[in-house]
């Protein structure tokens, strides 16, 4: 697993095909947490998601790389109740 620690605040998310996936606001636990306005639309909107830090893959700067692609990581993101998005 990768050192949370080095994941800065307002680093861009970036799923392995390069995908913005969202900008870091924090890091929770085991969990990164995205700013509101990467938070999607519709009933998504508005809210802050996460996601597991078991899916980062690298970071590089002001980068975190994830081992998914951004389409199969936004699959993982929960909203703060821990309720899954998808």
């Amino acid at each position: 697993m990768v050192d949370a620690a080095k994941i800065k605040e307002h680093a861009e998310v970036i799923g392995a095909d390069g995908v913005h996936v969202g900008i870091v606001d924090h890091v929770e636990g085991n969990r990164i947490k995205l700013t509101k306005s990467d938070s999607g639309q519709g009933s998504h909107e508005g809210h802050h998601h996460f996601i597991p830090l078991e899916l980062v893959a690298d970071i590089e700067g002001d980068k975190v790389r994830l081992s998914a692609n951004g389409d199969v990581a936004v699959s993982f993101e929960e909203e703060e109740g821990g309720k899954s998005v998808h």
